[in-house]
């Protein structure tokens, strides 16, 4: 009777496994940064419920790394990239790597560039290129794959194209690809699947965002986090992007919703996600 009972509870375990669907893309965490400020384990736990088994980390929120990492294991939720500071890539590369080893991440990333205003210049390019190069190196040596995350300021003009295109022509591709935040690229007026059409593999990673239709653009890197609306629901074409992002080389997808509605919005975003053919 005892082996009957513990085999029930077995398949039963097997069964609630197998029902509970995972996801099809992985979560940008910051997504939910309010409800992990009040409750942490409360808050993953949700993100599991939510099926994704895959997340890029942004803080964790008052615990040490070896116990957040706890906390994702114990959620069956794997690491797959991890935020770095530009300051931090510019002086101290072991601590980047560090934090990435212990969270189990196999890529770095940095979300932005310092330049002052709202102007990117060629002299920020030229700094940039300098750092994340050498960066990327120290950080590729020891297995980790850095990414720099487009944030729109890098699709102001410069010569016959952007400082996108500088970015991408004086960035070793050995040691520095791109994260496409394709809310990012819509803002300044661009299309994210002729971005990718134009860098094939280039950009290993992406943030999956759209955005309000009618919410005006801009190049500044800056705009109303809540224009963040369900995923299809707005004017960045997300349906046409999937379809070219993996051709073009893109191996992990993280929705990252900014708005206040982002938990109540995840569940849309993704029933949007499966029903893509």
């Amino acid at each position: 009777m005892k082996r009957y009972i513990l085999l029930t509870s077995l398949l039963l375990l097997v069964f609630r496994a197998q029902a509970q669907k995972a996801a099809p893309v992985g979560l940008q965490l910051y997504s939910f940064r309010h409800e992990f400020a009040k409750d942490v384990p409360g808050t993953m736990a949700k993100v599991k419920q939510l099926g994704f088994r895959e997340a890029e980390i942004a803080g964790t929120y008052g615990l040490s790394l070896t116990d957040f990492r706890k906390l994702l294991d114990q959620n069956g939720i794997k690491a797959i990239s991890t935020g770095a500071s530009y300051e931090d890539l510019d002086n101290n590369v072991p601590k980047v790597l560090a934090e990435a080893k212990a969270l189990g991440a196999k890529y770095v990333t940095c979300a932005w560039l310092p330049h002052a205003g709202d102007a990117f210049t060629i002299y920020d390019a030229d700094r940039a290129v300098d750092v994340l190069n050498t960066a990327g190196r120290l950080l590729a040596d020891n297995g980790i794959t850095f990414c720099y995350h487009t944030h729109g300021y890098e699709f102001q003009p410069y010569q016959n194209g952007t400082f996108f295109d500088y970015l991408a022509a004086n960035l070793n591709p050995k040691y520095v690809n791109f994260e496409m935040d394709v809310f990012w690229v819509k803002a300044p007026g661009f299309d994210p699947v002729a971005l990718l059409q134009k860098f094939p593999k280039r950009f290993l990673l992406m943030h999956l965002k759209d955005r309000k239709p009618g919410t005006p653009d801009t190049n500044t890197g800056h705009s109303d986090v809540e224009s963040n609306v369900t995923l299809g629901q707005g004017d960045v074409g997300i349906a046409a992007i999937m379809k070219q992002a993996k051709k073009s080389g893109v191996k992990h997808f993280f929705i990252e919703d900014e708005s206040s509605r982002a938990m109540e919005q995840m569940p849309g975003s993704l029933a949007f996600l499966e029903g893509l053919k």
